[in-house]
């Protein structure tokens, strides 16, 4: 059995307290300068293995996302589970079915209220999808499509917004 080498940690592309927009993109643009070869050495510097082809327009935006994530900040976990998730369920790894639903959306039984157009409209949250005037809805966008007749996000609509958001 062979020993496997264990990658070295991604070198910082800076530590300070926080990036500026002009420090991440001044090395963006320095990668449109370098040769192939040089790609190939920052790619081994930030990702700890070589890289995995000669093609030039493949490395400058790998390596562009790269250090955009290292600078910027990567996935947030949330987005991670879901993708992980994803990847399971395509892999067909998923020993039961995920749920995967959105934070936003009210425990089951809620009522939103909504004026609109001089009528109060009342959508019941159920556990697969939405009730209003007696009508399943997958969605809330599709609700409020429904109500107004054109096309809405449907939480933007009932006023509702993610935990932490600004509410502007």
């Amino acid at each position: 059995m062979a020993l496997l080498k264990k990658k070295p940690e991604a070198e910082p592309v800076r530590m300070n307290a926080g990036p500026s927009d002009a420090s991440v993109v001044a090395q963006l643009a320095a990668l449109r300068k370098m040769s192939v070869v040089e790609l190939k050495q920052r790619w081994e510097t930030l990702f700890g293995t070589p890289a995995p082809n000669n093609s030039r327009s493949y490395l400058e935006v790998r390596l562009g996302n790269r250090i955009q994530e290292l600078m910027l900040g990567g996935l947030s976990r949330d987005t991670r589970r879901v993708l992980d998730l994803l990847v399971k369920e395509l892999e067909g790894k998923n020993t039961r079915k995920a749920i995967m639903t959105d934070p936003r959306k009210p425990v089951p039984g809620t009522r939103l209220l909504r004026e609109w157009d001089g009528a109060e409209h009342s959508v019941t949250v159920l556990r697969d999808g939405f009730d209003w005037q007696g009508r399943k809805f997958k969605s809330l966008s599709a609700v409020a499509r429904a109500i107004t007749g054109t096309q809405w996000n449907g939480y933007r609509f009932f006023g509702l917004r993610e935990a932490g958001r600004d509410p502007r």
